[in-house]
């Protein structure tokens, strides 16, 4: 079973990848250094690391789907 709180979401448009906000600074429509020809080597199982560009944190991404990162370590906190 996935663990939810390892998963994030994402969105593409123009095959751009945004986050609607950052996990770690909260900053809003976060950009992000993802390229759509990563995409299937992340999906096959090679990891990628994901630097935000807003907060310089680090995320290491170990699988991807049309909605959500699902990454190596806990990125939702909750409240």
């Amino acid at each position: 079973m996935i663990p939810f709180e390892n998963t994030w979401p994402y969105e593409v448009i123009l095959n751009d990848y945004y986050v609607e906000e950052c996990p770690f600074c909260e900053a809003k429509q976060v950009l992000l250094p993802l390229k759509k020809k990563e995409v299937p080597d992340i999906q096959s199982g090679k990891k990628k690391l994901l630097i935000f560009p807003c907060c310089y944190s680090k995320l290491t991404i170990i699988d991807i789907d049309q909605d959500y990162f699902l990454a190596d370590s806990k990125v939702r906190s909750f409240r």
